[in-house]
């Protein structure tokens, strides 16, 4: 199993978000979960990812418990791409020594080259506060080239094409496509047509995980 998920409950203040939340999801099986905004799914997803501590019940990622672990063998994409004040080349490798073929790779599959190649700094070109100097498209296909490069085992969605608009969504779907090739995604919206190629889709409500 590549996820799984025993007993898991959180609490924000007093309020319970999720309840009791048992999951297993195989290598490289692609779950969808379905569920209104708000209710908990942007919250669970970052439970995976060690971006929260888990304070009732287990989770495992690709093997790794701990959360440090799990960000080692997590990659996400968010409705907000959350650029760095960096550059194009930065916010890929977030620090991380990464060869230029990498990098390259990671942009080829993330619809990013053709764009770059007009930049007259490339992969220089610093991309401002929270992305504000590239558009939102070009912003969500830059984070997804950070996760392409990572290689994690685990990709987790967070309604990545949610905020754009229709001409380009059909590039982030493309680039979407080549993240998630051979992985294990877990994938939130509160849309169900959005999880088109999802093995199979769960419905998160008040809290709790329903098979559909």
């Amino acid at each position: 199993m590549s996820v799984i998920i025993n007993g898991l409950s959180f609490l924000y203040g007093e309020k319970t978000v999720l309840k009791n939340i048992d999951l297993r999801v195989s290598d490289g099986e692609k779950v969808g979960i379905a569920g209104e905004s708000g209710g908990g799914k942007s919250t669970f997803l970052k439970l995976v990812s060690g971006l929260y501590e888990v304070k009732s019940g287990e989770i495992t990622a690709a093997g790794e418990r701990d959360s440090a672990g799990r960000r080692k063998n997590v990659a996400m994409v968010m409705q907000n791409a959350g650029l760095f004040p960096a550059s194009i080349r930065e916010n890929i490798t977030c620090g991380h020594e990464m060869s230029d073929k990498i990098i390259f790779d990671a942009c080829g599959a993330a619809c990013l080259t053709e764009w770059i190649n007009t930049l007259p700094d490339g992969l220089e070109t610093f991309v401002g506060e929270r992305g504000g100097k590239v558009s939102g498209g070009q912003a969500q296909r830059i984070a997804i080239a950070r996760a392409i490069a990572k290689d994690a085992p685990v990709i987790l969605l967070d309604e990545p094409t949610s905020a754009l608009d229709d001409d380009t969504t059909g590039a982030i779907i493309a680039a979407l496509r080549k993240l998630t090739e051979f992985k294990t995604v877990l994938h939130v919206s509160h849309r169900r047509e959005t999880l088109v190629g999802c093995d199979r889709i769960l419905i998160l409500k008040n809290g709790e995980l329903f098979e559909c």
